[in-house]
């Protein structure tokens, strides 16, 4: 496969050629219009607030944070960043362990009663970087995203110390899973429950005005939801698979009432991925006619169904949880369908298709689901690797209902104030724009802080830059 970078895409006529070429069904409008006409600068009424554009922040995980779970300078820079772009809506900002064991990294953030305090500044930093640069921060909508890291737990060190609820067939070997001791009991489960709601009381008492409860890439929230050969009360059924939902917000509801309640939630999942013989990533090898472990799947571990997912929706409505982003996969075992990239990270493989059809499949996904739940908030997710082209198809999805607010992850660490910059007509800055290099993933991945060490000077600067670029050079998949 050649892969066109999108830089190169100068007009609208080649932008669309390309598309149909690579059979990435996108809608566009060939004019992007920026200031306050444009689509994306229009308002939406949640819950009674008004937001007074389309924009929102996704939350990413953290590796810069102290071992005690709390924010350092970096995290604090970032958020400052977050509050400066424009955006009204900071989904979670990012991601927050609800307890040590459950960190992702020994850098993430952790929410108890030690580090609340910084937490809350981390909401009051960005709130006065926005009122410094817009002079009001009364039309933002905060939450904070909480989780548990579960199959990829590394709380202490680089090592895997993985929580799983099912022993999976082919997750358990790549990710170090080797006998039944990982696996969660059922009073453990319980225990779990606890901790996000005391984890939901934290971040009331720190005032975000919303948690997500995370439901997506392959975390634990997420793992439930494909738990059909797990015994007990939570796994088998749909209703099974749900009932660590229902009970985490029952005892949210109870212990923090008046806090908000999103989810964020990856509605299609694939078998995992691995490298082939030419590099190119391709499905793992599975013994079975049906791959039963991919909630959103069809079966065939390589292509969606979104009954299970539209009976998960309606589940959300009828808890009264509104505030819906929609995502897909994991950046653990198929990160091309869940994180378009050009480059991929360094321990990733080969594309095995254009990163538009990822793009183009995320943005279906949504609209789908949208059209099933038109009341529901439905946030969209997979905008970055579109760059330049990002305005056009973002306007286009706003303006058709496909998704109530256009989701910007990894373009918010290398050019935050993009929304800004477009809602006050300016154009946009391209030396900003991520070019999808992952280097935010692959610095992380290799013990190094998270940051866009491409585009971002402060990165550039910083001790693990030349390393990075050995690690890039020598593992180079491109």
């Amino acid at each position: 496969m050649t892969l066109r970078p999108m830089a190169q895409l100068r007009t609208y006529a080649q932008f669309k050629r390309y598309c149909g070429a690579v059979g990435a069904d996108l809608p566009a409008d060939e004019i992007a219009v920026f200031g306050a006409e444009s689509p994306l600068a229009q308002p939406y009424v949640y819950r009674g607030r008004q937001l007074t554009n389309r924009f929102a922040v996704l939350p990413m995980e953290g590796w810069d944070g102290g071992a005690d779970g709390g924010p350092s300078d970096l995290t604090r820079r970032r958020w400052r960043r977050f509050g400066q772009s424009g955006a009204k809506l900071i989904w979670g900002g990012e991601a927050v362990a609800v307890r040590h064991d459950g960190r992702a990294n020994a850098r993430q953030l952790v929410i108890n009663e030690a580090t609340v305090g910084g937490i809350a500044e981390l909401r009051q930093e960005l709130m006065g970087a926005h009122r410094e640069r817009f002079g009001a921060d009364d039309d933002l909508l905060i939450g904070l995203q909480l989780t548990h890291s579960g199959r990829f737990c590394r709380p202490n060190s680089a090592k895997l110390e993985p929580v799983v609820l099912y022993r999976h067939p082919l997750l358990d070997d790549k990710f170090q899973v080797d006998d039944d001791s990982c696996v969660m009991n059922d009073a453990e489960i319980a225990t779990l429950i606890e901790d996000f709601g005391e984890a939901a009381v934290l971040a009331r008492k720190a005032g975000y005005d919303f948690v997500d409860i995370k439901h997506c890439h392959g975390y634990l929230g997420h793992e439930f939801l494909s738990a059909v050969d797990r015994r007990g009360k939570y796994g088998g059924s749909f209703d099974n698979r749900t009932r660590f939902l229902r009970e985490t917000v029952e005892l949210i509801r109870t212990r923090a009432p008046g806090l908000d309640i999103g989810l964020r939630l990856s509605a299609v999942d694939w078998i995992p991925f691995q490298a082939g013989p030419d590099r190119i990533g391709e499905p793992a090898p599975y013994n079975g006619d049906r791959y039963p472990y991919a909630f959103g799947g069809d079966g065939s571990g390589i292509a969606y169904d979104l009954s299970e997912p539209r009976k998960f929706l309606a589940l959300l409505q009828a808890l009264d949880i509104q505030l819906v982003c929609i995502t897909v996969g994991s950046p653990y075992y198929n990160f091309h369908i869940q994180r378009p990239a050009a480059f991929p990270p360094s321990d990733g493989y080969l594309l095995p298709e254009d990163p538009l059809v990822g793009v183009a499949r995320q943005i279906k996904v949504t609209a789908e689901l949208k059209a099933s739940f038109p009341d529901l908030t439905i946030v969209g997710s997979g905008y970055s690797y579109l760059q330049d082209w990002l305005p056009n198809v973002a306007q286009a999805t706003v303006s058709a209902g496909m998704t109530d607010f256009v989701g910007l992850g990894r373009m918010a660490l290398s050019y935050p104030e993009l929304p800004a910059d477009l809602l006050a007509g300016k154009r946009l800055q391209r030396k900003r724009i991520c070019r999808t290099f992952s280097d935010c993933t692959t610095a992380p991945r290799n013990g190094m802080v998270s940051g866009c060490y491409p585009l971002d000077k402060f990165y550039k600067t910083r001790d693990g830059y030349d390393r990075l670029m050995a690690i890039k050079k020598e593992t180079a998949l491109r």
